[in-house]
This record gives structure tokens, C-alpha cells and sequence, in this order.
């Protein structure tokens, strides 16, 4: 540990704050974000593109496609990353895959299946998917083709039903996509379609991704971004990292970053970021927001608020809703605010109206 350069946490936030666009907006399109290497979630629909919208000028410009990629969760990529993606998201091993869809729902024999589980199931969506279809009736048709033991009685619904984990993380494996903007979740082949992965691979290029972006990090935030156990994990970790230690807890980054970390400038500027931005996917969430009590305003059970970003670090909460075509913004500081940040709110505002189609935005500060 003695070796290890100490950074304290002002200093991890200005790093992350630009490794994830956020110190100055890209001119254009978001083709070129570096978040992008690991997607942008799409978490309620649509705050995606607000995602965006904090990081370029343009963000509903250029070719994304939104698909069921970490943990299963809807994120916009790349589409020519999409092939490799499928090859480092595939379970590394029997052990990976049983952690990565371990629900109360299944029995315990049901993940000795382990990789198993995830060719079948992928296999399922290749002879189901061949139109945008709707996801129930995907659903009921991959029920239908995988073993029994995958799937469960659903009391709410009285039907049977495949494991959700093991449905949604599947489905890149099995190549489909999302229909970005259909009012409903409707599955569609990807095109072209690339073929289903035969083992994992690139998870190691996936790892230094993360932290690279949301870095210095462990072994174990890591593995549960990629919801997997450290253990599993331990095959594909890179060797060759550069070691720090945040605040008394030693953490890791690919060794090429170490500099821009330690010499991570003072940034200013105001952000307001959709409740999944990837900025919030970091697992040290004591890193993000030290304070417990603002900690729980932020990561609710249900109904996460969106986050106010003040020169690289985390300082309110924010929440909205469309009236009378306009977006409604209300801003919860947990900082004293001066008026030119509050300007910059308002600037902020009118840019997520804009990436919703909306025609203005009124804030409440």
C-alpha cells in the first residue's frame, strides 16, 4: 500500500468527470464519447439521450442502437461495437453464468446449467426474433423452447415464464436489439445479425474500459457492475494495472491513466444527469456521495431522481415532468447555489427539453 500513490476523493471526481465528457460538451453527434465503450443506459426509457445530452450538442444525431447489454439492462452503443460486446459479455465460465441470473424464482439445480442456460436461450431468440416483435410474445415463444427448469410459474400473471436475468442478458448472445422509440419494448434482429459467441471474449479489454472511465476501482465494483462475483471475475483481471489508494482503500486503473488521474485539473460547470447516467453506474457509491442521508435521496428502491453535477462534483437532486409541452424541472440543491450555477440550471434544463422533443423547460430552483 505505501508504494501506492494516494489520491483523495475531490481528486477521483474530477478524473471521472472527464473520462465521462462531463468537464466540456462535444460539438456534434456522441459517435465519439468515451462512455460509449461501455453504453449508455436507458433507464426509465428515454434518459438515454438526456445522457447524452449532457455530453455533446447533438445528441440525438448519429447511428446508436439500444440493446439488452450489462446486467441485461437497455443501453445505447455503438453498432459496430455490438459483435465484440456479445464476445465480452458472455459468461466466462459455468460459475459466471449462474451468478450473473441467481434468482429466488429458479431452483438451485436450475444454475448448474450455467452456460447452458445462455446458448439456449440465445439460440431461442434467433429462431423467435426474425421482425420487430413485441417482448411479451417473445417471451412466451422463448418460454416455450427452452428447458423447464429455466423458467417459473408466475403467480401475478398465471402463466410460465424463462428467468427475466437469463431472458434480457441473452438476448445480445441471441442478437436481437430494442426498438428505440416504440411506446412498448419490441425486440428486433439485429442487421446484420452476428453469430451467437462460443466462449467469452475481450471481457479483459471490458474491465479496463470501466476502469479507465469509472476508475480507480476494485475487483469487486467491477463485478458487480458486470453482476458476477470476484471470483469469476478473477481469470480476466489485467495483470499490468497501475495501483492507488482512494481515501485509505486501494483501487486500480489501467497504468496509461495514472497520470491523467494525479493530474486531474479543477473543473467548473454545471451538469444535470438522468437518474442512469453512467457517471451514477460507479459501484462505489461512497465515493460518489460520501453523506448517507443524501446517499438514499439518491439510489431510491424506486424512482431514482436525477443528479446536479457543480464543478465535478455531486450536489442535489433534480426531478421533472412534461406539462403543456414544456419540461418541468425542480431542483433540489443540497449546496447553496450562486446565481451564475443557477443560470447554468436553467441552460442545463433547456437542454434535456430539447433532447425530449420538448419545446422549452421552466426550473424551480
Amino acid at each position: 500500500m505505501s508504494s501506492s500513490p494516494a489520491v483523495d476523493r475531490a481528486r477521483v471526481m474530477r478524473y471521472r468527470t472527464m473520462t465521462n465528457g462531463l468537464h466540456e460538451r462535444l460539438g456534434g453527434g456522441p459517435g465519439g464519447l468515451g462512455v460509449l465503450d461501455l453504453g449508455v443506459p436507458n433507464v426509465p426509457a428515454g434518459t438515454a439521450r438526456q445522457a447524452l445530452a449532457a455530453r455533446c450538442t447533438d445528441p440525438l444525431a448519429g447511428d446508436l442502437t439500444l440493446a439488452w447489454t450489462t446486467r441485461g439492462a437497455p443501453h445505447l452503443h455503438r453498432p459496430a461495437d455490438l459483435p465484440a460486446l456479445a464476445a465480452a459479455l458472455w459468461p466466462l465460465s459455468d460459475a459466471d453464468a449462474a451468478a450473473r441470473f441467481a434468482t429466488g424464482h429458479l431452483p438451485k439445480a436450475t444454475f448448474e446449467l450455467g452456460i447452458e442456460a445462455f446458448r439456449v436461450t440465445a439460440a431461442a431468440f434467433r429462431e423467435v426474433v426474425r421482425a420487430p416483435t413485441a417482448k411479451g410474445d417473445v417471451s412466451r415463444a422463448v418460454t416455450d423452447l427452452v428447458p423447464k427448469e429455466l423458467t417459473f410459474d408466475c403467480g401475478p400473471c398465471g402463466a410460465r415464464h424463462i428467468s427475466g436475468g437469463l431472458f434480457q442478458q441473452a438476448g445480445l448472445g441471441g442478437g436481437v436489439r430494442l426498438e428505440e422509440d416504440a411506446a412498448k419494448t419490441v425486440l428486433a434482429p439485429l442487421d446484420p445479425r452476428p453469430a451467437r459467441p462460443e466462449a467469452a471474449s475481450g471481457t479483459a479489454g471490458f474491465v479496463r474500459a470501466y476502469l479507465r472511465i469509472l476508475g480507480p476501482a476494485t475487483a469487486g465494483d467491477v463485478a458487480r457492475y458486470l453482476g458476477t462475483s470476484v471470483a469469476a471475475l478473477k481469470p480476466v483481471w489485467p495483470a499490468d494495472l497501475a495501483a492507488v489508494s482512494v481515501e485509505g482503500r486501494r483501487a486500480w486503473l489501467p497504468p496509461e491513466n495514472l497520470e491523467a488521474l494525479l493530474g486531474a485539473p479543477a473543473v467548473r460547470g454545471v451538469r444535470l444527469l438522468p437518474p442512469s447516467d453512467p457517471f451514477l453506474q460507479a459501484r462505489d457509491r461512497a465515493v460518489l456521495v460520501p453523506d448517507r442521508t443524501q446517499a438514499k435521496e439518491v439510489w431510491r428502491v424506486l424512482g431514482n431522481p436525477g443528479v446536479l453535477l457543480l464543478d465535478a462534483d455531486l450536489a442535489g437532486t433534480w426531478r421533472a415532468r412534461v406539462a403543456r409541452k414544456r419540461l418541468d424541472v425542480t431542483v433540489t440543491p443540497w449546496v447553496p447555489l450562486p446565481a451564475a450555477a443557477r443560470a447554468a440550471v436553467r441552460h442545463e434544463a433547456e437542454a434535456l427539453a430539447a433532447a425530449r422533443g420538448l419545446g422549452g423547460a421552466d426550473v424551480d430552483l
